[in-house]
């Protein structure tokens, strides 16, 4: 997991916004967390996938973003959602999106794993991110936590040869094709030809 800076406990949008641009960051509960190096390319094949499913639905008329986009909760709170939907565009400024998203998907890796299910899933559920999804491109599952009462609960999880249905856009996502791989059955129709 990326380390996090131990100097001084507190960090705000306000010092983010000094940082150099050339470093992503997250500041969480004040804490901030570097985020090079780069993520890999699976990744980023996943991240894009997932933002052209949720972009190019017809009836997704909401903002679509993808990182490096900030998303400041509050001041102690600035996160860059790999890919994310909001519903309420009052919440969308010039430089940075003012509150949370409607829909999360943060792709994980084995460093980042601990703090997507830990430190990000508590900042998402505390700030009233309504939809939470995990993706796990090495073992090629997701986990989606829905928020309800004000907590998630225990998680949805969908493997890669399944369909994921979205709450929030009312869409379905076809996992294997987030995923790349072969339509489930393909293959035995392919031989039964």
């Amino acid at each position: 997991m990326p380390e996090p800076l131990k100097e001084k406990k507190g960090h705000t949008y306000q010092d983010y916004l000094t940082w150099p641009d050339d470093e992503r960051w997250e500041i969480i509960d004040g804490i901030p967390y570097n985020m090079t190096p780069a993520p890999s390319v699976k990744h980023q094949q996943i991240v894009s996938n997932f933002h052209i499913a949720i972009k190019t639905h017809p009836e997704n008329h909401c903002f679509t973003g993808i990182a490096p986009t900030d998303v400041v909760l509050d001041d102690f709170n600035v996160v860059q959602p790999d890919v994310f939907v909001v519903r309420d565009k009052s919440k969308i400024g010039e430089k940075a999106i003012l509150g949370a998203p409607d829909l999360v998907v943060e792709v994980v890796s084995p460093a980042t794993e601990v703090k997507g299910r830990r430190e990000k899933k508590l900042v998402y559920e505390k700030f009233g991110v309504l939809e939470y999804i995990l993706v796990f491109p090495t073992s090629e599952y997701v986990e989606r936590y829905v928020l309800q009462h004000g907590k998630y609960g225990v998680p949805e999880i969908v493997n890669w040869d399944e369909t994921i249905k979205l709450m929030t856009l009312t869409l379905d996502i076809n996992l294997w094709e987030i995923f790349e791989k072969e339509k489930p059955g393909d293959s035995e129709n392919k031989e039964g030809e």
